[in-house]
Formats: structure tokens, C-alpha cells, sequence
């Protein structure tokens, strides 16, 4: 209660200064009306979501998209809220000068409308790219293409195409057609091999029931590999035992095989190729601090030889730098996801390439190098919580492996 008690305390304040705003620059009742109104549903609403009961931290897209417009009207609010606060200090300075220097009652100068203009214009930038994301950045689906060259590359493997998909969070999907667009975005790719990365649902295994058929039209010459992520795992319900949080995740890995996926559970495969191999290392999740520790490369790798060449798919890239980069292996190319690359940022290429998951992890998107080994940090295929994307786009990855040293 008192949690919420706080929320309402901060809320209030901060949409009273937009609604100063709004009153300040129009006249029109209904306008400040249809102001309050939206204030009251959007924090209803969410309180209502967030206290009805739930099992865990489970997110449905109900509730995410409360939590959507909540952060979108809130981020309108805290706009305005330094600039009028500024010219609230600006007006009371000028309001006891005059007293002081007067002699008269002290009063404060009038709201300036252009102020208040300059407010609203910069607060809707924010709240327009946040209320796009939710619209369409969310399932604005982009292919990124990298080429990496290794000089000890199997020449039967010059060439070779991987693509790389993540986080695909299924239990947030509301919409088919989209979907759709992506599974068949990632199959136009053609490449040889396809890679999941983990977190293939929220919570539960039932999630990926209704897109089961989907994605198990995705095919590749050389198959479908798949390792489980943090939310694979059931950690964020509340399960009425530890038999039925195992089912799920027994559930969850029959699913990903009936769709004809290799999962790696802590283990190895090879791709062979006119006598020559490279081999496939699949931990399952491993991640820093509170994360599932459950990635284990001794494991994964007991079938390896060391002069193997060595793609690793661990989902979290947290596990890359604590454990991997200086294991005794040489892990040629990672794969990792699971910071979503925050769903939020600026990404110019060549320029920009910002975001504040930046402040938690080191590798956060892209592709990464450390003593001549790589990792590309899949920006997510799907979306989680806030239910949308803003600068940072749902993502296929294509990776062509060359023989060489021209990584330039």
C-alpha cells in the first residue's frame, strides 16, 4: 500500500505540471479536461493491472501495455516538469524582488505561454516515439549483415552464412501478421545454419503454443540450434512446486524439438563439410550477478578438441566476458542476446550508438571483438515489458564466416 501511496504522491505532482502547461497554452475547457481524464484511466488502469493477483513477476501484454502508457504519459510529464519548475524559480525570484525592493504584497508573475509551448514540443517527442514503438517499432523488423574473417576458418567453411535470432518472447506477441513477416524474413536469408539464442518465451512453455507452427517453418540446410535463456526457465512465477516449475521447462524443450529445433542443453554438435568441421558449443543460460548460473563450458565442451573451430551460443553476453574471452578455449565467434538493447536508444551508423542498457552491460549490441575473438549481441527479435521499441529495432542477424584476416 504504501508503495502505492508514493506512486500517487509522484504522479499527481508531475501531471500538475503538465496540465499547467496544457492550461497555459490553451484556453479550451475540454482540452484540460481530456487532460485529467487520461491521467486518471492511465494510472488507474495500471494500478489496477499491477494489483490484481498474478503468479510472480509474470508480465502479461495486458499489463504491459499499462505499463506502456504509463511510461509514455509519464515521460510527456517529466518534460515539462524542470522547464516549468525553472520559470516557477525564475517567477517566484521576480515575485520577492519586487516585494522587497516595492514594499508591496508579493505576487507572482503570470505563466509565459511561450515557455509553456517550447515545454509541450519537447515533452512530445518522447511521448510520440514511445506511442510509436507501441504502434509499430516493435515489429519493424530490420536484417543486419556482418562478415568475419579468420585465418584458421576450415576452407570448406569459406563463405558460410549464419543466422542469428533472439529473445523471441512469444507471450508478448499481439499480432499474426507481423509475426509472420518476420519468421519469413528470416527464412528469405537462406543461410546455411539458424541459431536462436535463448528466451524463446516470458514465463511459461503454453506461450509458444499459438506460434508453435509458425516457427517451425524456419529451415535451414544445416538445421535450427536453439539454447534456453534466462526466461526459459520459469524463475518468475510462483509454481506450486518445484515438479510442476520442471514440467514447464520439460515442455518448453519438447516444443522447440517438435519444431525441429537442436536444442543444446550444455552440449556440442559439428557441422561437417567435405571432411572438414567446425563445432557447435551450446551452454545453457549463464548470467552475471542475480541470473541463472546454469552455463557450463567444461560440459558443453568435453567432446571438443582444442584446434576445433568453435562457435559458442550462450544467451546472456555477461557470461562472455566473465568466463569466456580468457577460458582456455578459443571461442572463435559467440552468440548472445538477452539485453534487448533496451528496446530504447539512438543507432546512426557510423555516428550514434546509444542506449542506457550501455550502463549494465559492456556488450549490448552489435558485434564485439577481444583477443581475436567475436561476439554479436543480438538486439531481440521480440519485445518484453515496456511493449514496443523506439531506436532500437527487432533484429535478424546474418554472419558470413571468411577465411582470412581482413576484418577492417
Amino acid at each position: 500500500m504504501v508503495r502505492w501511496i508514493i506512486f500517487i504522491l509522484i504522479y499527481s505532482l508531475i501531471s500538475i505540471y503538465g496540465y499547467q502547461a496544457i492550461k497555459t497554452v490553451t484556453k479550451a475547457g475540454w482540452i484540460h479536461i481530456l487532460f485529467i481524464l487520461i491521467a486518471l484511466v492511465v494510472a488507474g488502469n495500471f494500478i489496477y493491472q499491477f494489483s490484481i493477483g498474478t503468479e510472480g513477476r509474470v508480465l502479461t501484454p495486458i499489463k504491459s501495455y499499462s505499463f506502456g502508457f504509463l511510461l509514455a504519459f509519464m515521460s510527456l510529464n517529466l518534460v515539462i516538469v524542470p522547464i516549468l519548475l525553472g520559470e516557477d524559480i525564475v517567477r517566484s525570484v521576480i515575485g520577492l524582488y519586487d516585494k522587497l525592493v516595492t514594499k508591496e504584497s508579493f505576487y507572482m508573475p503570470s505563466r509565459r505561454k511561450f515557455i509553456s509551448q517550447v515545454a509541450l514540443g519537447l515533452a512530445a517527442i518522447p511521448f510520440t516515439s514511445l506511442l510509436y514503438g507501441m504502434y509499430k517499432g516493435k515489429y519493424r523488423f530490420r536484417v543486419l549483415d556482418y562478415t568475419l574473417h579468420f585465418e584458421d576458418l576450415p576452407e570448406a567453411f569459406d563463405g558460410y552464412r549464419i543466422t542469428q535470432i533472439s529473445d523471441i518472447h512469444s507471450g508478448s506477441f499481439d499480432n499474426r501478421k507481423k509475426i509472420e513477416y518476420g519468421v519469413n524474413l528470416i527464412n528469405q536469408q537462406k543461410s546455411d545454419v539458424i541459431m536462436f539464442t535463448g528466451d524463446m518465451v516470458n514465463n511459461k512453455a503454453s506461450e509458444m503454443l499459438p506460434w508453435k507452427d509458425l516457427f517451425g517453418t524456419l529451415k535451414a540446410k544445416d538445421g535450427v540450434f536453439s539454447v534456453l535463456g534466462n526466461h526459459d526457465y520459469g524463475d518468475y512465477v510462483d509454481w506450486e512446486s518445484e515438479e510442476d516449475k520442471q514440467r514447464n521447462l520439460n515442455d518448453l524443450i519438447k516444443i522447440q524439438k517438435e519444431m525441429g529445433y537442436n536444442v543444446l542443453l550444455n552440449e556440442s554438435r559439428f557441422i561437417e563439410k567435405n571432411g572438414e568441421r567446425i563445432a557447435i558449443v551450446g551452454v545453457e543460460n549463464w548470467g552475471k550477478g542475480g541470473f541463472k548460473k546454469a552455463g557450463d563450458l567444461r560440459k558443453a565442451t568435453e567432446h571438443i578438441d582444442a584446434h576445433d573451430f568453435k562457435i559458442l551460443m550462450s544467451h546472456d553476453p555477461s557470461h562472455w566476458d566473465e568466463c569466456v574471452i580468457y577460458d582456455d578455449y578459443h571461442y572463435h565467434l559467440t552468440l548472445s542476446g538477452h539485453t534487448h538493447g533496451m528496446q530504447f536508444g539512438i543507432e546512426i551508423p557510423g555516428w550514434v550508438k546509444w542506449s542506457p542498457v550501455k550502463w549494465r552491460y559492456k556488450r549490448w549490441a552489435g558485434i564485439y571483438e577481444e583477443l581475436g575473438q567475436y561476439i554479436n549481441v543480438n538486439r531481440g527479435f521480440g519485445y518484453l515489458g515496456y511493449p514496443g521499441r523506439v531506436g532500437i529495432w527487432p533484429e535478424v542477424t546474418v554472419i558470413t564466416l571468411k577465411k582470412g584476416t581482413n576484418n577492417a
